[in-house]
């Protein structure tokens, strides 16, 4: 597999997403950066005379999650320049993107039901030969892709991140059923040259 990765879209911007996103604007991809949208709002909101519709409260769950993680230490970025690599947005107005990334990471919350909605509606945007993974620990490959599309199941596996993504060396690659052998060796290979990481295929259990 000859791929470059200019673009990345990482799903879910918790300790381990927004960590994950970090990262990769440390080696100089550009990342999109996406979560949920808030059901209701806060009191610095309702205070501000904002409602649900407003850019700055449907963002507000990314932005805030991003804010925390630049802020933390260790740091997981190595210049607060590199921050600027990252674009935020939310699954409902932003999910579109995804057709023009590279790499589609998934980092949600470690529910099966909710990770299976979340690839089902990124499959309706996602463009054919992205690499799509989900940073699972826990929950069988296997699953995950039933359902989907064979260009979607031949590109999908599990790529381990661990917590903090900047400083942690291992990166597990688990591969699903049909996983391609291409895609495997490229990222097992992306994980040592680019991510600075000690990729380990894995098998697919919990």
């Amino acid at each position: 597999m000859n791929k470059h990765i200019k673009k990345v879209a990482v799903i879910g911007s918790g300790i381990m997403g927004s960590g994950i996103a970090c990262h990769f604007a440390n080696i100089g991809v550009e990342v999109l950066l996406l979560d949920i949208v808030p059901r209701e709002l806060n009191e610095k909101e309702k205070s501000k005379g904002l409602t649900l519709k407003d850019k700055a409260v449907r963002n507000r769950i990314v932005n805030d999650s991003l804010t925390v993680a630049l802020k933390s230490k260790p740091s997981p970025i190595y210049h607060s320049d590199f921050a600027g690599r990252i674009t935020t947005g939310n699954l409902e107005d932003d999910i579109a993107k995804v057709g023009q990334v590279d790499w589609i990471i998934e980092v949600v919350v470690e529910r099966l039901d909710i990770k299976k909605t979340v690839f089902e509606n990124l499959e309706k945007h996602r463009s054919p030969g992205t690499l799509i993974t989900s940073n699972t620990s826990g929950i069988p490959i296997k699953f995950m892709s039933e359902g989907r599309s064979d260009d979607f199941q031949e590109h999908f596996c599990g790529t381990h991140f661990f917590n903090p993504a900047r400083y942690l060396k291992l990166f597990e690659i688990i591969p699903g059923p049909k996983t391609k052998q291409s895609v495997l060796d490229f990222l097992n290979s992306y994980g040592e040259k680019f991510l600075g990481k000690t990729s380990v295929i894995a098998k697919d259990t919990p």
